[in-house]
């Protein structure tokens, strides 16, 4: 089998990802890799899909490059049947000028149920593979696009500052610019010497003084009224020592 697949990126993001085999291991459609630590990153399980049947085989791959071209081995069993299958590739990047077109070039050998199917119907299969795998191994060497230059986010202060050591590239300039200042006093709306001795509210809020004038208001008729309350104990007195 024969098949090209173009993804527009470098010839040499695509070589420096395909010797990562980490990298490949999550490129591959349906590959579930062992949890074993001793295990290769490139084994374990792989589900594939041929002609509405669903195949899943256990066993592994190896990546090797040489001379510029990239050999892949890999051979499986069925995990339920006793079919085997067994793959031989090789991977040739040839740049353009607007990215890298990879060149496959291999054939396979199997037993059991992917036998049993129409050569078109497995060759088929194996295109969509690659083309899955290309895609993907495409999106591995591409930045994010929401990762933002940190030159392009910080303000343009100049370079004269301070540079602080251990924080990297970091540089905290001497003055900032006045224009710098103002924008964060209107920012704000207020200084941090207005916060500051601004008075708390809510529950923390401190409770009012007694009113002078409302104690005066209570004093004008407390008075009078005391008075008369003494002016007629007096006179009930007399009038019962008359009695005795």
């Amino acid at each position: 089998m024969e098949h090209e697949v173009f993804v527009p990126v470098a010839a040499e993001a695509l070589r420096r990802a395909l010797g990562d085999p980490l990298r490949v291991a999550r490129c591959v459609p349906g590959l579930q890799r062992d949890a074993e630590e001793s295990a290769g990153p490139l084994s374990g399980r792989m589900k594939v899909r041929v002609g509405g049947h669903t195949i899943t085989y256990r066993g592994a791959f190896t990546l090797v490059e040489r001379d510029g071209v990239f050999e892949v081995e890999g051979e499986g069993v069925e995990v339920r049947g006793s079919g085997s299958a067994k793959l031989s590739l090789s991977v040739r990047l040839m740049e353009t000028p607007d990215g890298t077109t990879l060149v496959f070039t291999g054939g396979s050998r199997s037993e059991g149920r992917l036998a049993e199917l129409p050569a078109e119907t497995t060759t088929a299969a194996a295109r969509r593979l690659l083309d899955r795998f290309v895609a993907r191994l495409g999106e591995e060497t591409e930045p994010p696009e929401d990762v933002v230059p940190i030159a392009e986010v910080l303000p343009d202060f100049g370079l004269d500052g301070e540079t602080v050591s251990g924080e990297g590239d970091f540089i905290i300039p001497d003055e900032p610019p006045a224009e710098a200042a103002h924008a964060r006093r209107t920012m704000i709306g207020r200084s941090a010497e207005e916060v500051d001795h601004a008075p708390p509210r809510g529950r923390y809020a401190p409770v009012p003084a007694p009113d002078a004038g409302g104690a005066r208001a209570t004093l004008r008729w407390v008075a009078p009224a005391a008075a008369l309350a003494l002016a007629s104990a007096v006179v009930v007195g007399r009038a019962l020592r008359r009695r005795k």
